[in-house]
């Protein structure tokens, strides 16, 4: 029972912001520049927003200048997000009746109806930014969760096409508390929402060889096994964005939301991918991983990620249980 649990959970659980809640903060200044702080090497241009708990909200480069992250509320967005305990009907102390029964899920974007606080957020040195946020609990109007979310986010060296973002989730809980001890959980390493035109879905075989990825619109999202820990997603003009979680050990969720082929952060429709892990999270957990984003064509992808597959195949996440 607690197999096929889980598995439903992976399969419809990944779509935070599919239903718009009606209770949804709405962000009338996206990206604000008070809010924004950015890395720009002059090939890819990487953002995080304190304004949305210091998630990733800004994606471009030379050839798609403009922003390609989907960020119309804080289930979108590149972020952190994490599933442990058991499901909870707690409608009675305001849990969204969209989201219940539900497990204990921080985000690092927020919840239903507010914005996650941010304790940290800066430019720690030339070449990297970093931030410490206090996600909220995504079932709950205004509900922290008792962990925290660090992030570190720069380039990697030698290859301006691509950016390694390095995460770090520390559980708080209570030994004791509602949602009972650690059992296997499946985990968004990370959860990733782009524009709607970048809605041509391929996975890398390696030696510049991928395979299409169809799926009607979701959720419920699509499910595949990228060989290469890969999977990259393009616009009709052939520019896209390939993600490589190397610690990634089930299938990942993909697929468009909505129709059309709307490249506006601000709306509704979307695309979404989300390499999965399933580890024992537990109340006092400490979880960290790391991540590469590679922007461009086909063929700049396919080199990039052929050399981060030489150098970081074998590299798994790590769980300390204390």
């Amino acid at each position: 029972m607690r197999f096929l649990f889980f598995a439903a959970l992976c399969f419809v659980s990944f779509a935070h912001a599919w239903a718009q809640d009606p209770k949804q903060p709405k962000h009338e200044a996206l990206n604000r520049r008070e809010d924004l702080l950015l890395l720009d090497n002059g090939t890819a241009k990487i953002g995080i927003n304190r304004a949305m708990g210091a998630s990733i909200t800004w994606l471009s480069w030379a050839a798609y200048p403009q922003n390609m992250i989907n960020s119309v509320d804080p289930g979108r967005l590149i972020q952190q997000s994490y599933y442990a305990g058991r499901s909870l009907d707690r409608t009675a102390e305001g849990q969204s009746k969209s989201w219940s029964p539900w497990s204990w899920n921080p985000i690092q974007g927020g919840g239903i109806g507010s914005w996650a606080r941010v304790n940290e957020f800066k430019r720690s040195d030339d070449q990297t930014l970093f931030s410490e946020t206090v996600p909220k609990l995504w079932d709950m109007p205004d509900e922290e969760a008792t962990a925290l979310m660090r992030q570190w986010t720069s380039f990697e060296p030698g290859m301006p096409e691509v950016i390694v973002v390095r995460c770090e989730f520390l559980s708080q809980r209570a030994a004791d508390d509602r949602w009972g001890p650690a059992h296997p959980s499946p985990q968004e390493i990370p959860a990733c929402y782009f524009t709607r035109n970048f809605n041509r879905f391929k996975s890398y075989l390696g030696d510049a060889k991928w395979r299409d990825e169809t799926q009607p619109p979701g959720p419920p999202w699509g499910r595949v096994i990228p060989p290469r820990k890969a999977m990259a997603c393009f616009n009709k003009d052939g520019q896209g964005v390939a993600v490589f979680s190397p610690s990634a050990t089930q299938p990942w969720n993909f697929g468009p939301h909505g129709g059309g082929e709307n490249a506006d952060p601000a709306a509704g429709p979307c695309v979404h991918m989300a390499p999965i892990d399933r580890v024992n999270m537990g109340p006092k957990s400490i979880y960290r991983y790391r991540y590469w984003m590679v922007v461009g064509t086909t063929e700049v992808i396919s080199s990039r990620l052929d050399t981060l597959w030489e150098r970081y195949a074998g590299e798994a996440s790590e769980l300390v249980d204390p």
